[in-house]
């Protein structure tokens, strides 16, 4: 019973991440408006990109497309609202603005753990078994692994946000948080958090540490492949068609395994906030760029449909 007046008590919460920056909260909300908008251009770019060049209709595009959606829908549950927050200087969200902001949240950024781990399993197929590639990698199994990417990110994101708005909440009701995060949410309660967090770090530690695996463990035969080609140029042309995915991979999983895979991640707030902000909000506004700038395919691509355009000749 009473936990259950302490939720009709609990209406909204406050967000005070990046509170200590007073002064500079209108250069925040430009700063977080100007990243999103890069976002939003450079994924919309890459999906029509994609979609227009046939030659791009491979396994490798089709992963490429779905991580730009994600990546947009990703970002969007995050960044409108942090900029609109610091630009107002109102840092209210209510109790159910930010269950749904944490349940999309888990549900986009689990999806793209699983993402980057599929792709990295899609390039040590193409390279490690270039004659039975699209065999292997038939349309089938691609729409199975992308849907069960979203799937293993909906059982995540549930477990995470029902074990988070179980708890109950009193006294300040402040989030020390620019989003209602899993660590920060837990941190406001006035319950035992320990099952919580035991359930945090199991759970996302898995996940974390499970696809970090796939994606090393690829990425082993693919480099141990590439060593034993004999021409310099095979080996650029395979390195090249990797590189982007594992700069990506390095930026998210080196971020998100210090928040949530490992005890005391998250003990400074000002930490917790500067790299929240690396995975949530500038990751997908690079990821797009990274894949383009580091990808002749795409370049190609790119330039072709400008000139089809007349932007140049």
């Amino acid at each position: 019973k009473a936990t259950m007046e302490n939720h009709t008590k609990v209406t909204e919460f406050i967000l005070v991440g990046f509170r200590s920056y007073s002064g500079s909260q209108l250069l925040l909300s430009v700063l977080f408006s100007t990243m999103y908008a890069v976002t939003l251009v450079g994924n919309i770019c890459m999906i029509l990109i994609i979609r227009m060049d046939s030659r791009l209709h491979t396994p490798m595009y089709f992963f490429l497309e779905n991580l730009s959606i994600l990546d947009t829908c990703y970002s969007s549950v995050i960044t409108p609202k942090a900029a609109l927050m610091f630009s107002r200087g109102r840092r209210i969200i209510s109790y159910n603005g930010c269950a749904s902001q944490m349940f999309f949240f888990s549900l986009f950024g689990t999806t793209e753990a699983f993402f980057l781990a599929v792709m990295a399993y899609d390039r040590f197929t193409a390279i490690c078994n270039p004659l039975l590639y699209q065999i292997i990698m038939n349309k089938r199994l691609c729409v199975f692994m992308v849907v069960g990417s979203y799937l293993s990110g909906c059982i995540n994101c549930t477990i995470q946000t029902g074990f988070a708005f179980s708890l109950s909440f009193c006294g300040p009701k402040e989030i020390n948080h620019f989003f209602c995060d899993v660590p920060a949410v837990i941190s406001a309660s006035c319950s035992d958090t320990t099952v919580n967090k035991i359930v945090m770090l199991s759970v996302c530690g898995s996940i974390i540490v499970g696809t970090a695996l796939v994606v090393f463990i690829s990425y082993g035969y693919i480099i141990t492949t590439i060593v034993q080609m004999p021409s310099s140029e095979s080996k650029h042309k395979a390195f090249s068609t990797c590189s982007s995915h594992m700069l990506c991979v390095s930026l998210f999983f080196g971020t998100v395994f210090f928040m949530y895979a490992q005890p005391g991640g998250t003990s400074s707030p000002d930490k917790s906030n500067t790299i929240s902000m690396l995975y949530t909000v500038v990751i997908p506004m690079l990821n797009p760029f990274i894949y383009t700038l580091r990808n002749k395919e795409v370049k190609w691509s790119l330039i072709k449909q400008l000139k089809r355009k007349g932007f140049f000749s």
